[in-house]
């Protein structure tokens, strides 16, 4: 999967201020994830707001994130009384 997630996002300074996106178009990541967050399917996401896209591009938003946060190393949050 991580090669399709290759084939897929695109990271170019020059468009959307570097932002990742899906190759080929100005929809970047994060907005797809965003309305996922929102409790769209990608069905849902496909039909009503991006036609263009496919079911696989969006899989690829999921691995990209994935791949972001898998290796990462986190400080926990501290508790505050």
């Amino acid at each position: 999967m991580k090669r399709a997630m290759k084939e897929r996002i695109e990271v170019t300074p020059n468009i959307c201020h570097g932002q990742p996106c899906i190759r080929g178009t100005r929809i970047m990541v994060y907005i797809i994830l965003e309305l996922l967050e929102a409790g769209l399917t990608p069905g849902d996401i496909i039909r009503d707001n991006y036609p263009n896209l496919t079911e696989e591009d969006i899989k690829a938003c999921l691995t990209y994130a994935t791949s972001l946060v898998k290796d990462q190393e986190f400080v926990p949050f501290e508790e505050t009384t």
